[in-house]
């Protein structure tokens, strides 16, 4: 089995598509990017293109705000236009609703696209509706990448410095609130994609990739696709969001946990060569921002975290298919993440 197929969710995604045929105009292979990268014939344009929708979540019980579900649906696509370092031109929205929504939650469901689209300045191209039992709010995001050549998920070398756009585990720690039977579902939860940093960072990165999915299952990723490990020196707590770490104090789980959660926040992953990190910080801070420093790219294919100042590796390929059985009780995850297998490596730091 190749290392790509290890996990249960890309093995199932390779399994779908093995009768397709593959267009000559596409750029990046099956799971190499966030998002679609066609060339325009006779054209230096790259045409990005991405499609995700919002249902688990509703029918969890994870996403019930009206509102919130329409800022989410943009954001969510229009997020995997950032991590190629794309400009958006403008979505199409599909709309999968339930006879009998009220009049208030549509307006809120609608009003929460609309400032998505304000926010990111896109517009709503087209789209779709339709009624069923299940609500489905999906969309297809369209951007460009005007000049140079667009950064995937691959590409990256050993030694490559590793960053993320913004402190992690916010999306985690967001779905735990909400899906534990005490949780005060107060807590603040409104991603941002990085647009404008992605395109800063697509001039000088090796390989990007956004944390939708949790920050491990991001570096899981950039390491099968690019047959490369990762040790991230920087200790877990320098990077979880307050936030994040509060709520890991008072339900007493390691902090790491909100790394390892399928609920992400919607940052930037990404990897830069040693020549290009000068360049990279003057340029971001420039712009308004300061890439969090993680680690490095090592030669070895594993997950190393900083934890408490020791350096422990995950098995980072059981944490991701544990959330792929289909078993969506909350004491479940929580009591398997505890017996995940993770060795420590050299001493206290």
């Amino acid at each position: 089995m190749q290392l790509i197929d290890v996990i249960k969710e890309n093995r199932y995604i390779t399994g779908l598509v093995q009768g397709f045929e593959r267009s000559h105009l596409q750029l990046n292979a099956l799971h190499e990017s966030d998002a679609e990268l066609i060339r325009l014939p006779g054209q230096n344009l790259i045409m990005a293109i991405t499609t995700d929708s919002i249902c688990e979540e509703i029918e969890r019980g994870m996403y019930t705000d009206p509102y919130m579900i329409g800022f989410m649906v943009i954001t969510i696509n229009i997020s995997d236009l950032a991590a190629v370092g794309a400009h958006p031109v403008g979505l199409i929205l599909n709309e999968t609703l339930k006879h009998n929504l009220s009049v208030d939650f549509l307006t809120q469901l609608q009003q929460g696209i609309s400032d998505a689209c304000r926010r990111y300045k896109v517009s709503i191209l087209g789209g779709d509706t339709n009624f069923s039992s299940r609500m489905q709010i999906g969309a297809t995001a369209i951007g460009c990448i005007r000049t140079g050549n667009p950064v995937t998920r691959k590409g990256c070398n050993v030694g490559d410095h590793v960053f993320c756009t913004w402190r992690l585990g916010m999306g985690n720690a967001y779905a735990l609130e909400k899906l534990l039977p005490t949780g005060d579902n107060n807590m603040s939860y409104t991603p941002i994609a990085r647009i404008e940093e992605g395109i800063i960072i697509s001039k000088y990165a090796s390989s990007c990739i956004d944390t939708s999915d949790g920050c491990i299952a991001a570096l899981d990723q950039l390491m099968r696709v690019n047959g490369f490990g990762f040790t991230i020196t920087t200790p877990v707590s320098g990077y979880i969001d307050p936030a994040a770490r509060s709520l890991c104090e008072c339900n007493k789980i390691p902090e790491w946990f909100m790394l390892a959660g399928p609920h992400g926040e919607f940052e930037l992953l990404f990897t830069v060569p040693p020549g290009n990190v000068e360049a990279l910080i003057l340029e971001a801070q420039s712009n308004g921002w300061k890439p969090l420093y993680l680690g490095s790219a090592v030669e070895e294919q594993a997950i190393i975290l900083n934890v408490n100042n020791n350096m422990q590796q995950f098995d980072t390929a059981r944490i991701r298919n544990l959330f792929y059985n289909g078993n969506s009780d909350i004491y479940y995850y929580l009591s398997e993440l505890m017996n995940i297998e993770h060795t420590q490596v050299g001493g206290e730091l």
